[in-house]
């Protein structure tokens, strides 16, 4: 029995050598290839395949200094080394070295250029769209008039930038700026509005700016800008009850009509000046040019603070009131 096993085994090991041996036996003939592909004489493939045809210059060699170049680049694409006529280099100079040059360079390829709309391509889409255009309105001859037609200003900025999309959140941002002498407001609605805008609203150049930036698209943003100035517009002529209430120490700011400043004035002025007629010179007295000039400096100074042009002023207003 062990001699039968022993006999098999032997066997079995001699199939195995002679299948190894013809493996490494093999003849190899020319024009040969065998399961990697790579034939005997070096080539890649089938041995009847047609050798790869060398590539021929860059096409920039052979672009003449007249070409129309709006036909190179019609649209925005991304940098092609081939069809840039120019030594552009990009990228960090390994051992002190110069910049890598166009040729494969990554850094190019991935951001983004501006071949596509040099000045001829613009002259080209303007004279397409003017058919489409009218003529500028005669009478919007300054900003001034502008500014009277159309109050409501809109900014936007659009960015290019390198990233996987060519869309910056930052180009959804809208401002909409307006002046509040624009807008159909009375003494009470102007207080209000400005009071709602809190800081959005510039004293010095008076102008209501609002920002919108929480929906993702930029026409979104133009709505809402609107909406919030619909909605502060006709918050403001609304008059609540508590509204009735104020007294001057919580007003938001500081008016000399119907003040006691001013009824102390007229009085004091009355005195100096006895008048049988006092409802008659009351009213001539308000309407004086050294009254109105106190009135002012004293809402300066009520509103602004104190500073040095405004006490000058307050000085000089009591010097003319008083004749001194």
């Amino acid at each position: 029995m062990a001699a039968l096993e022993l006999c098999t085994a032997a066997m079995s090991l001699n199939r195995i050598n002679q299948h190894l041996g013809a493996i490494i036996l093999i003849p190899i003939r020319r024009g040969f290839a065998d399961s990697t592909g790579v034939s005997a004489a070096g080539r890649r493939g089938p041995p009847n395949r047609k050798p790869r045809r060398e590539s021929g210059p860059p096409r920039y060699e052979k672009m003449s200094t007249d070409q129309d170049w709006t036909s190179v680049y019609p649209t925005a694409a991304a940098f092609k080394p081939c069809s840039v006529p120019l030594p552009v280099r990009m990228g960090y100079p390994v051992e002190r070295g110069v910049h890598p040059a166009k040729e494969g360079n990554l850094e190019l390829i991935k951001i983004p250029n501006f071949l596509h709309i040099t000045p001829p391509a613009i002259k080209k889409h303007c004279e397409a769209l003017k058919q489409f255009c009218t003529e500028w309105p005669s009478t919007l001859d300054s900003d001034v008039r502008c500014e009277e037609h159309f109050p409501i200003q809109m900014e936007t900025k659009d960015f290019v930038f390198a990233g996987p999309s060519l869309r910056s959140p930052a180009s959804r941002v809208v401002r909409l700026k307006v002046k509040l002498s624009c807008l159909n407001l009375d003494l009470h609605a102007r207080r209000k509005l400005v009071k709602l805008a809190g800081p959005r609203y510039c004293r010095e150049t008076d102008t209501l700016t609002l920002t919108a930036d929480r929906c993702p698209l930029k026409r979104q943003n133009r709505d809402y800008a609107m909406y919030l100035l619909t909605a502060l517009y006709h918050e403001s002529w609304k008059t609540e009850a508590w509204e009735q209430e104020k007294t001057e120490e919580d007003m938001e700011e500081y008016v000399w009509e119907g003040s006691p400043s001013q009824k102390n004035v007229v009085d004091t002025l009355l005195r100096m000046r006895p008048d049988t007629e006092a409802e008659p010179c009351r009213d001539k007295l308000l309407t004086s040019a050294e009254v109105r000039e106190y009135g002012t400096a004293v809402s300066q100074l009520k509103n602004e603070g104190e500073s040095e042009e405004g006490v000058l002023r307050y000085r000089e207003a009591v010097r003319q009131l008083l004749r001194l």
